[in-house]
C-alpha cells in the first residue's frame, strides 16, 4: 500500500518551467510605458470596442461552434468556414493539438528560440520536447529535419518568430513540409502576419489547403487588439478541425469575444492603420537604436530584439534596469536563449521616442545610472 499523502500529476509536468508574460507594473501607482507584450498601440476597432459593450445576453451560453466568427474569418480569407476552429487565443489550439497528437513517447519539434508554450504543451502530454538549432536567429530547415525521428509526431513553428521576429519564406516552408514524413503534424504559428510586408512570405494557408497534415493558428490579440478577451483560429484539415472539435470545451469562446471579433475582422482600414503606423515605426526603431552601437535582429513582426554588449554596466539587465527606473517596460528573454537581450514591442510615436531616448542616454554614459 503506498504511503504517498498527495496526488502525482503525470510524467513531464513538473518539467515545465511556468510561463512568465511581460512585466505589467512597476510599484508607485503611476503610468508606465509598457512594450513588454506585443500589444498593438492603437488599440482595438472601435467597432470592436462598440460590439464587446453590445454583448449583454450575459446568462446565455455563447454558440459552441461560434459560427458567426468562423464565417467572418472564412469570407475574409476565402475559407471554409467548416474547417476553421476558433479557441482561446491561439494558446488554446496549440494545447489542444498537442493534447491530440502527442502522447508519452513521442517527440515534438521546436526551434531554439522557439514560442516557449511549445515546451509546456509538449510537457503536458507526457511527450518530449526535441530543439533544434537556428542559424542568425532564424529557423533553419535542414536543422529542424535533422531532429526528425520516428517518434516525431509534431514539429511547431513560429513564423514570425517571437521573440526574434525573424520568418521563414514560402519556399522554405514548402521545403520542410515535402520532406517531412506524412504522419508528422506541420503546425505553423503565424501569429503575427498580419504585420509581414514581404513578398515571399505566406501564412500557411496554401499549405493547409493542399496537403492533410498542416495546421495554421491565428491570434486576435495583436494587430486586432484583443488580448484581453483571449480568442484565436486555426485553419486545419476536415480530419484534424473535427479532432480538434471532439475535445475543445463546448463553450470555449465566449460571446463577447465572439462579437468583438467578427467587429475587428469586418474593419479593414483599422488594421491598415495598424499595420501601417508598424511599418513606419519598426523601420525607425531599428534604423536609431543600431544607431547608438547597438544590434537589432531584423523584424518583420509588431517588435524587436534588442542586443546589449556582455560588458559590465551595459548588459541588458543593466539596460532594463535604466527603463524600469524611467517607468519604461521591456521584455527581458532569458528564458528564450536570449540573456543579453530585450525584446520591444513598437509601441505609440510618444513611446517610441521616450524609450530611444533613455537608450541613448544609457549608451552616452557607458551604462551608468547615475
Amino acid at each position: 500500500m503506498s504511503d504517498k499523502t498527495t496526488p502525482t500529476p503525470r510524467p513531464g509536468i513538473m518539467d515545465i518551467t511556468p510561463y512568465v508574460p511581460g512585466t505589467s507594473e512597476i510599484a508607485g501607482g503611476k503610468p508606465v510605458i509598457k512594450l513588454s507584450s506585443n500589444e498593438t498601440p492603437l488599440g482595438p476597432s472601435p467597432k470592436a470596442l462598440a460590439a464587446f459593450a453590445g454583448a449583454d445576453e450575459l446568462a446565455r451560453y455563447p454558440d459552441g461552434s461560434a459560427a458567426k466568427l468562423r464565417e467572418a474569418i472564412a469570407e475574409r480569407y476565402g475559407l471554409n468556414p467548416a474547417r476553421i476552429v476558433c479557441g482561446a487565443g491561439s494558446d488554446e489550439l496549440l494545447g489542444l493539438l498537442a493534447q491530440a497528437y502527442l502522447g508519452p513517447g513521442d517527440e515534438a519539434i521546436y526551434t531554439k528560440h522557439g514560442f516557449l508554450v511549445y515546451r509546456i504543451a509538449i510537457l503536458a502530454n507526457g511527450a518530449t520536447p526535441v530543439i533544434a538549432p537556428e542559424t542568425e536567429c532564424r529557423a533553419d530547415v535542414d536543422a529542424i529535419l535533422g531532429k526528425v525521428t520516428g517518434a516525431t509526431k509534431i514539429v511547431f513553428l513560429a513564423n514570425p518568430n517571437n521573440p526574434t521576429g525573424t520568418y521563414l519564406p514560402f519556399d522554405e516552408l514548402q521545403r520542410l513540409r515535402k520532406a517531412l514524413p506524412g504522419q508528422v503534424l506541420l503546425v505553423v504559428d503565424a501569429a503575427y502576419a498580419e504585420y509581414v510586408r514581404r513578398n515571399d512570405y505566406e501564412a500557411g494557408l496554401e499549405l493547409v489547403a493542399t496537403t492533410p497534415n498542416t495546421v495554421m493558428t491565428r491570434t486576435f490579440s495583436k494587430v486586432y487588439g484583443l488580448a484581453a478577451l483571449r480568442i484565436g483560429w486555426c485553419y486545419a484539415p476536415a480530419a484534424i478541425a473535427d479532432v480538434l472539435n471532439r475535445i475543445r470545451g463546448p463553450f470555449n469562446v465566449s460571446a463577447p469575444a465572439i462579437a468583438a471579433a467578427v467587429a475587428a475582422i469586418g474593419d479593414a482600414a483599422h488594421m491598415e492603420k495598424a499595420v501601417a503606423h508598424n511599418e513606419e515605426w519598426l523601420a525607425w526603431l531599428t534604423e536609431k537604436i543600431e544607431a547608438l552601437g547597438l544590434t537589432v535582429t531584423p523584424s518583420v513582426a509588431n517588435f524587436l530584439l534588442i542586443h546589449f554588449p556582455d560588458k559590465e554596466g551595459l548588459r541588458a539587465s543593466d539596460a532594463d534596469a535604466a527603463l524600469t527606473a524611467n517607468r519604461i517596460l521591456l521584455r527581458r528573454v532569458e528564458g528564450y536563449g536570449f540573456p543579453d537581450a530585450l525584446r520591444m514591442s513598437v509601441g505609440t510615436e510618444d513611446e517610441n521616442r521616450q524609450t530611444l531616448a533613455v537608450l541613448k542616454a544609457f549608451m552616452e554614459r557607458g551604462g551608468s545610472l547615475s
